[in-house]
C-alpha cells in the first residue's frame, strides 16, 4: 500500500517578494512593488512547480546559481508584459518621415546609414510598422541605406517576431490595401508579414540594464523607447538615458510613449516640437541641451 501524495500550493511571502523584487530590479531596471504580488506570485509558483523546486527558497537558490542562465531567462519572459499593435501613435512616424530624417541627413557623410532603433520591441509590430511607413512615405528610401534594429529582453517575443506571424485580431489596424501588400494569410486565419520585411529588421535581444548587451548599439540615429520608462523607477530610467545617449549619435533622435517625458528623467536632451509631435534630440558637438 502507498501513501496518497498531497500537492501544495507554494507560499511567497512578503519578504520572498523583496528578495525577488530587489533581484529582478537589479538584472532588468524593472521594479514590482506592492500592487503587483499577485502577478509576481503567479509566475513565481508557476516556475516553482515546473522546476519541481518544492518552496521559494530552493527555486530562488537555483535561480541565481544556475550557470546558464536558462530559468532568469523563463521567468524574465514570463514577467515582462508585451502589449503592442501595428502603427501604434503612428503621429510620431510622420513626424519621423516629415521632420526627423531631414535633420538626422544634415550631419551624415555620403555612404553613411541610417540607423533606428526600435526597444522594447516586442511581437515586432513597430519595427515593422516603421519599415512600411518609410517605404510608403519617405521618398529618399531608396537613396540611403537604412538598417533597422529592434531589441527586446524577451526571448520569446523576439522569436515570434522573426516569424512575423500575428492573428486577426493583431492586424485589425491595418488596412486591407496594406495587408494586400505586406502579408500572406495563412491557413489557419493568421497573417505573415512578407520574406522582404522579416529581413529588413534585425532583432536581437538586449538587456537595457546590461551594458555588454548593448555593445552593437553605436551611431544610432534614431530611437524609438515607447511605454518601457514608465516600469521603471527613477534610478533606472535616469541609466537607460545615459544608455541611449552613449548609443546614439550626435544630433540623434529618441521617441518616448506619450505618457513619458525624458525632461523630467535626464537634462542630457533637448526638447524638440514638430507640430504637436515632442520628441528629444542628442545635442550637438559644441551645443548644449
Amino acid at each position: 500500500m502507498t501513501a496518497s501524495t498531497t500537492l501544495t500550493t507554494p507560499v511567497i511571502t512578503e519578504q520572498d517578494f523583496a528578495r525577488f523584487a530587489e533581484y529582478f530590479y537589479r538584472r532588468t531596471g524593472i521594479l514590482f512593488e506592492a500592487n503587483k504580488r499577485y502577478f509576481v506570485d503567479k509566475r513565481l509558483i508557476d516556475r516553482i512547480n515546473a522546476t519541481q523546486s518544492g518552496d521559494f527558497a530552493s527555486y530562488f537558490r537555483m535561480l541565481r546559481l544556475h550557470p546558464s542562465g536558462t530559468e532568469t531567462q523563463i521567468l524574465t519572459n514570463m514577467m515582462t508584459v508585451n502589449e503592442t499593435y501595428f502603427f501604434r501613435e503612428a503621429y510620431q512616424f510622420d513626424c519621423l518621415t516629415q521632420h526627423v530624417l531631414d535633420e538626422v541627413l544634415a550631419y551624415k557623410q555620403p555612404g553613411d546609414p541610417i540607423r533606428i532603433w526600435c526597444m522594447p520591441c516586442s511581437t515586432g509590430e513597430e519595427a515593422y510598422s516603421i519599415a512600411i511607413h518609410l517605404m510608403e512615405c519617405w521618398p529618399k528610401i531608396d537613396r540611403y541605406d537604412v538598417e533597422l534594429l529592434a531589441s527586446d529582453i524577451d526571448t520569446a517575443v523576439l522569436d515570434s517576431a522573426r516569424n512575423g506571424i500575428y492573428s486577426p485580431r493583431s492586424v485589425q489596424g491595418v488596412t486591407p490595401a496594406r495587408l494586400s501588400r505586406y502579408f500572406q494569410r495563412l491557413r489557419n486565419g493568421n497573417w505573415q508579414i512578407s520574406e522582404d520585411l522579416r529581413h529588413s529588421v534585425d532583432f536581437v535581444r538586449a538587456n537595457l540594464n546590461k551594458p555588454e548587451d548593448l555593445w552593437r548599439f553605436s551611431r544610432i540615429d534614431v530611437v524609438f523607447c515607447r511605454n518601457l520608462l514608465i516600469y521603471f523607477d527613477d534610478m533606472s530610467r535616469r541609466a537607460a538615458a545615459q544608455a541611449f545617449f552613449q548609443a546614439m549619435s550626435p544630433g540623434a533622435f529618441i521617441c518616448l510613449g506619450h505618457s513619458e517625458s525624458m525632461s523630467r528623467i535626464s537634462g542630457l536632451f533637448k526638447v524638440r516640437k514638430f507640430g504637436s509631435t515632442i520628441v528629444y534630440q542628442k545635442p550637438l558637438f559644441g551645443e548644449t541641451a
